[in-house]
């Protein structure tokens, strides 16, 4: 994989009006994400948490304050740059995997290729290869609906890294499975972080994976309220 980004929040406010009023999910966020970091996101729920993961990763846009990468400030960017900071430097893994149910493995791994126009002999043998480092070598031609909800995470997973992105960003990523399906997830993204050195943000409800992190980011009322640094 590529080398990862600094990716830096200043001062980022997130604001939605909902029928005649404002309401206020960031306030004022500043916090910088440094190369190859493992960071996790905890928090109660509505705290910002999900907000905060999808502005670093340029899903969202701040209604105030700034998103830099290396330096450069893709808030305010064009379409074009903010879509390929989206698709080709950030992966993205989801609580409900975003599978398409009646295609294979295989196909829904390459669907990030296809989009970036890659040559289609290289795309499936990149998908492949990215459901072996998965541990779904075995299962390129099974459709989603066949699998385990396990099974379905890490097909997303290996979605979320065929572009290999320096930033992958997981929110709620083991929220939908049972406690040994999670942990092998956990497990399975902190081995690809360690393997690729690649930034990993975490957003989690679960303490135990949460203090795998490098550091745990506390989110309350949409303020960045604690930063702690897990010592190993």
């Amino acid at each position: 994989m590529r080398d990862p980004l600094h990716i830096e929040l200043k001062s980022v406010s997130r604001e939605y009006k909902i029928g005649g009023t404002r309401q206020q999910v960031l306030q004022r966020v500043d916090i910088a994400i440094q190369r190859g970091e493992f960071v996790s996101i905890v928090g109660p729920s509505g705290s910002g948490k999900s907000t905060f993961a999808h502005i670093l990763g340029g899903l969202t846009t701040p209604t105030d304050g700034k998103l830099l990468v290396n330096g450069e400030e893709l808030s305010r960017a064009r379409d074009r740059k903010l879509a390929h900071y989206r698709n080709k430097q950030v992966g993205f893994i989801f609580q409900n995997f975003g599978l398409l149910p009646h295609v294979t493995a295989v196909e829904n791994a390459v669907l990030p290729l296809v989009l970036a126009k890659v040559k289609r002999r290289d795309r499936l043998e990149q998908a492949a290869h990215a459901l072996h480092l998965v541990g779904l070598g075995n299962r390129l031609d099974s459709q989603a609906h066949q699998l385990s909800g396990g099974e379905r995470q890490r097909v997303a997973i290996a979605r979320a890294i065929v572009m290999q992105p320096e930033v992958i960003i997981a929110d709620e990523p083991t929220g939908s499975l049972d406690s040994h399906q999670g942990d092998a997830i956990a497990d399975l993204l902190q081995g690809l972080h360690e393997q690729f050195k690649t930034t990993l943000i975490l957003v989690t409800h679960n303490p135990e994976i949460a203090a795998r992190a490098d550091r745990t980011l506390h989110m309350f009322d949409g303020r960045l309220t604690e930063v702690t640094h897990v010592v190993s």
